[in-house]
């Protein structure tokens, strides 16, 4: 008799956007005259810089002649893209990332969801709320949780963060093995300071815990104060595991790319204490359950770190931030509490009644499509998020029918 996974039906409902997507269709069904505009997931809008348009073209040019044309390349990525990633994005502000601790992947939901195969099914988790859904939904999936009850999975240990703490979890006071950490943040908006971060990593070196820390809204960072890599922070590379993503500050969402550094000193252990490179322990995963980003997507996103690449990825980021300037500021406006929408784009509100309701209101008297914060967890009951991921002509309609239906 073939059993199933039994942890799979722990699991609440159907995944968070699978619920919005259900709830829009249904009102678009019943109006179908009328249009609505989209805040809720982080997709983005606009088109793929032409740096990296020129770039997907001239390798597709490649693989229409036998001389140039690239069969299976490395799992690992190509050395073209990471020598540019650890360049750019790490070595330029000091953190000390060489390329051949990069693993280049279609996806940082993929690999943050992935990563968890590595360590033991007794781990303790210790995981934000609210929190991104997958962080929580794959460790559930693995096993290494009890049963769901009062909002809640038995066995993790949440870090809530609230008004009260800036939206900054504080450090577990229980011990916990693996630490799930994302700034700036997703749901909220929130960020870290290099002080708050680097408590963190005190923290996982005095335990020998792990940081699993997830970047990939690092390039919405404005003010220079903030770090924008877990590695910028002492003897993180021994205790921590980055992961980021082309597709928000290069628009890849469906073009497919991101990346994950693990360092060689990142260090977990056996039952009987033994120390264990987790590099090794990824690289083998990878090699095994991966073939790899297409050629020409890792051209396209090795134009990222061209000059003309960044100016134009900056550009895009910086069109976003301004829809998120002004999502903050109508929001302001209509006297609601609010973080976020200033190194992030993404704006959680205090909606002082239930996330749904407000969700359902929102959607039927303003036709705006936000997302409840109570999806990401119970510490996002009573919250919205919404998203500024959408054109600006979009965001400023979307703000003046909010306006209409609230006041």
């Amino acid at each position: 008799m073939i059993t199933i996974n039994e942890h799979y039906l722990k699991l609440q409902a159907s995944y968070l956007f699978s619920d919005i997507a259900r709830r829009v269709a249904a009102f678009q069904e019943a109006h179908p005259d009328r249009q609505v505009i989209r805040l809720g997931i982080g997709d983005v809008t606009r088109a793929l810089p032409g740096a990296c348009i020129d770039a997907l073209h001239r390798a597709v040019d490649e693989m229409a002649v036998d001389a140039t044309f690239r069969g299976y390349g490395p799992e690992q990525g190509y050395a073209f893209l990471r020598e540019a990633i650890a360049r750019h994005d790490f070595q330029a502000r000091g953190a000390e990332v060489d390329p051949d601790e990069i693993f280049i992947s279609d996806g940082a939901k993929c690999d943050t969801g992935n990563i968890q195969e590595l360590f033991a099914t007794d781990c303790r988790i210790a995981i934000p709320d609210p929190v991104y859904p997958v962080y929580l939904d794959t460790n559930v999936m693995a096993g290494r949780t009890g049963e769901f009850a009062d909002g809640r999975y038995q066995g993790i240990v949440y870090l809530d963060s609230t008004r009260d703490n800036s939206y900054v979890p504080d450090l577990p006071k229980e011990k916990v093995d693996l630490i799930y950490l994302c700034f700036p943040n997703n749901p909220t908006g929130s960020t870290i300071t290099r002080e708050q971060l680097q408590a963190w990593v005190d923290y996982a070196r005095e335990h020998r815990a792990l940081i699993l820390f997830d970047a990939a809204y690092e390039s919405f960072i404005r003010d220079d104060s903030l770090p924008h890599s877990i590695f910028e922070m002492k003897g993180a590379r021994e205790v921590a595991i980055e992961f980021r993503s082309f597709s928000k500050s290069a628009g890849f969402t469906g073009t497919r790319c991101a990346y994950t550094v693990v360092p060689r000193e990142c260090t977990a252990y056996t039952r009987q204490g033994g120390k264990q490179q987790v590099h090794s322990l990824w690289n083998r995963r990878h090699c095994t359950k991966f073939n790899g980003v297409s050629y020409p997507v890792q051209r396209a996103a090795e134009a990222v770190y061209s000059a003309e690449g960044q100016v134009q990825t900056r550009e895009l980021t910086d069109y976003y931030m301004g829809n998120a300037a002004l999502i903050a500021q109508a929001v302001q406006e209509l006297g609601f509490h609010f973080v976020g929408g200033r190194n992030a784009p993404y704006i959680w509100i205090s909606s002082e009644r239930d996330s749904w309701q407000f969700f359902d209101q929102l959607l039927n008297e303003a036709g705006v499509v936000c997302t409840p914060g109570a999806g990401f967890g119970r510490c996002g009951q009573g919250y919205i998020r919404l998203s500024a991921f959408n054109s600006r002509e979009n965001v400023v309609q979307a703000m003046e029918r909010i306006r209409r239906a609230l006041t």
